[in-house]
Parts: C-alpha cells; structure tokens; sequence
C-alpha cells in the first residue's frame, strides 16, 4: 500500500497502530495523515463515527479561526465524536487549532463554547510582537512528557497562530514570543500542540513517532494487558 493511498479503520493490519484524523472541512487536514502514515501509523482522514470509534487513536488538526473550526465541528457532527473518543481513554492529539478547541473558550471568538477537555481560555498573543507567529520557535520543557522525549534541548518547531491557550497546569511545553507562551499540554490521555509537528522537519516527525509510540502502548495493554 502506498503512503496516499485511502486506509479503512475496518482493514488496517495489526503491526501498526491505527489513527484516525478527523475531517471535518478544514484547512489541509491530509498534511497530518501523510505525516503519520510517514512514521509507520496507518492514519486515515475520515468523518465516520464507527471507524473513529474503532481506531487504536484519534487527531484533531486545525487551521484558522477558532469560532469558524468549532462551527465546523459541530456542523459535521464530529464535536460528540472527539468527546467520545477523549472518554474512551484512548490516545487523543489536538494540533494548532484542534489544540484550542480542546478548551473551554477563546478570547478570538467570544461567547463560543470549546471542548471543555483541557481547563482554560485561548488568549490572544501577547502585545509588541508581530501578530501572527509565523515562524520557527524553539521549544522550552515545562514537565516529562513521552510525547516530546529524545527532542534535545530547546527544539525548534514550526507555528503559525495569533492565539495561544493560557498557562496552566496541563502546560508540558512553552516558546518565548513577547513572553512566555504555552506550546505544548497534556492531561491523561489527551495530548496537544500549538505548533505544527507536520510542518517542523525532523523534530516534528519525531514527535508524531513518539504519538505513535503511545498508542502503540496503549494498544498493548487493551489487547494483552501488559504492564
């Protein structure tokens, strides 16, 4: 099978985890299912509710406004999607966008509700610097985490926002851009990054491994129930 080729979440073989990107209208959302694929995952891009509920892992991509992507979301039908997915306690990655989504509101589109899954508000950047960041960062480690192991010292990695969620106690990562700006969160199962690890070379890569990594884990221990 070729790296573009269509995976069905229903024939996806067992050596390699399967990890359904959601497709809900925006943006290029196959940048992120060809990155996985690229790091050995069988990645789909879909909007069926019984091949995400069947995936071993599910990634929320996003691109854009926050209140644009939500509608987006809930208009597809794939907002009680990722809830489900997140309450299953399988392995769930939100990138840029799909990374605010994940919180409770955001300060670009006031009186539009988020995800709820990770405490907080989406804030706008901060003052003095150029709106948006669009540029290679390089990343500051808050807290171990397994998905940003093996990086190195401060990695650079690739944005492209205007918004940022606000620090918090699920912040793993931060870059410094006019003042410390929250990169990277996790909670339980649930992993997120304001960068684009699809866009940011070898270090991206690497981290969608280390995703990969987790999932595979975790499948692991459904099936086996290894420690």
């Amino acid at each position: 099978m070729t790296p573009d080729a269509p995976v069905s979440a229903l024939t996806v073989p067992t050596e390699s985890p399967s990890i359904a990107v959601l497709d809900y209208g925006i943006g290029n959302l196959r940048s992120a299912e060809k990155a996985l694929q690229h790091v050995g995952a069988q990645a789909f891009l879909t909007a069926d509710a019984t091949q995400i509920a069947a995936a071993d892992a599910v990634v929320l991509p996003g691109v854009g406004a926050f209140g644009r992507c939500r509608e987006a979301l809930a208009a597809s039908g794939l907002d009680t999607v990722a809830l489900d997915a997140v309450a299953s306690g399988r392995p769930f990655l939100g990138i840029c966008v799909g990374m605010q989504l994940l919180y409770d509101d955001s300060d670009e589109t006031p009186g539009v509700a988020g995800l709820g899954v990770l405490p907080g508000t989406v804030r706008r950047l901060p003052a003095g610097v150029k709106h948006p960041q669009m540029q290679w960062n390089q990343l500051d480690m808050v807290t171990e985490s397994p998905l940003l192991a093996g990086l190195g010292e401060r990695p650079w990695v690739y944005f492209v926002h205007s918004f940022a969620a606000e620090l918090t106690q699920d912040t793993i990562a931060t870059c410094d851009y006019g003042g410390t700006v929250t990169a990277a969160a996790q909670r339980e199962n649930v992993v997120a990054t304001q960068f684009h690890p699809e866009k940011s070379g070898a270090v991206g890569l690497d981290i969608l491994r280390n995703f990969v990594g987790i999932v595979a884990r975790r499948r692991a221990v459904d099936v086996v129930g290894a420690p």
